[in-house]
């Protein structure tokens, strides 16, 4: 199966209003294709249709036009459901429950005998960075960052063949987040699937092989991740940074320089320029002013500057 979830012509229609009824289209015609055995990363601002997309292909709610297919079976398959995981932005259990007695509850629900929930649980738990001796505390107690812990312990519980993700990093500190990261590209390295959603740029670039970027409920762009930043229609630049000399002592000298910029940075400089060749330029102008190079690296554009375009851009324009 070369796509593990194909998305046609996906819209969703809310009604909003009380005596005068409006319909407000939250998802517009969304198209869209996942290749197995790699981290997806879905993309949009506030209010773009993400949730509203994942909440559909979860079944949760029901679109207004279109379909959509999960493992080659339409979304409202059943049957389909065990073998997927869903890890939501903002888990919400049983809070008098244990996590242990949480997890034992998903595992009954997947026919797992006690020894099989036994060690799943144990293997999950510990897996997200969950401490042994939380493990008994009512999940009451538990801070965000915990139940989101939890929440992506019981999206495992079935061994999926691929995991929804709205926010998996949210409320996590910096450890919890590499954590989890490097949970999830163990995930891959399994043939595991991930669909993520994330306001968290960073994890996207670091992990995901595509993404798709929504705007206004409608795709943006979508692609290899790679692809979109290196062919984004801007200029290729080096960045050279050097130390000892500070910007305002060689700027007269930089600006002949055709193309090149400057800017100050802590005891030196960073210095750009669009060829290759104006390096040994850079280096003798440094060295006469008493510098020397501590960094020569290539610019492309972020995904943050990819995301900023796409979900800025006028919507006529959209992909």
């Amino acid at each position: 199966m070369e796509y593990v979830v194909e998305i046609s012509d996906l819209s969703k229609d809310y009604e909003t209003g009380f005596w005068k009824k409006k319909r407000v289209r939250a998802l517009d015609g969304l198209s869209l294709n996942v290749r197995g055995g790699q981290i997806f990363g879905f993309l949009g601002g506030n209010g773009a249709g993400k949730t509203t997309t994942i909440k559909l292909l979860m079944s949760l709610i029901f679109p207004t036009e279109g379909s959509a297919k999960i493992l080659g079976r339409d979304i409202s398959d059943v049957q389909m459901h065990s073998r997927i995981g869903y890890c939501p932005e903002n888990p919400y259990f049983y809070d008098y429950l244990t996590a242990i007695e949480l997890m034992d509850h998903f595992g009954r629900l997947f026919g797992y005998d006690a020894a099989q929930r036994r060690l799943r649980t144990e293997e999950l738990l510990m897996s997200v960075g969950l401490h042994e001796k939380d493990w008994k505390k009512q999940l009451r107690k538990y801070s965000k960052g915990m139940l989101q812990r939890v929440g992506l312990a019981q999206s495992l519980i079935n061994e999926p063949e691929i995991i929804f993700m709205d926010e998996p990093m949210s409320g996590l500190d910096p450890v919890g987040r590499r954590e989890i990261r490097e949970l999830i590209a163990g995930l891959r390295e399994k043939g595991v699937t991930i669909f993520m959603s994330t306001h968290i740029l960073s994890d996207i670039e670091a992990l995901c092989d595509e993404v798709a970027i929504l705007r206004n409920g409608k795709l943006a762009a979508s692609g290899n991740l790679s692809d979109l930043l290196e062919n984004s229609g801007e200029e290729r630049v080096l960045e050279v940074s050097v130390q000892g000399v500070t910007a305002d002592t060689i700027r007269e000298a930089v600006e002949f320089i055709a193309g090149a910029t400057i800017f100050s940075k802590p005891n030196g400089a960073n210095i750009q320029i669009l060829d290759e060749n104006d390096i040994d330029a850079v280096l003798k102008i440094t060295r006469e002013a008493g510098g020397h190079l501590t960094s020569i690296q290539p610019l492309k554009q972020s995904l943050e500057e990819l995301f900023v375009k796409e979900t800025s851009s006028d919507p006529k324009k959209l992909k």
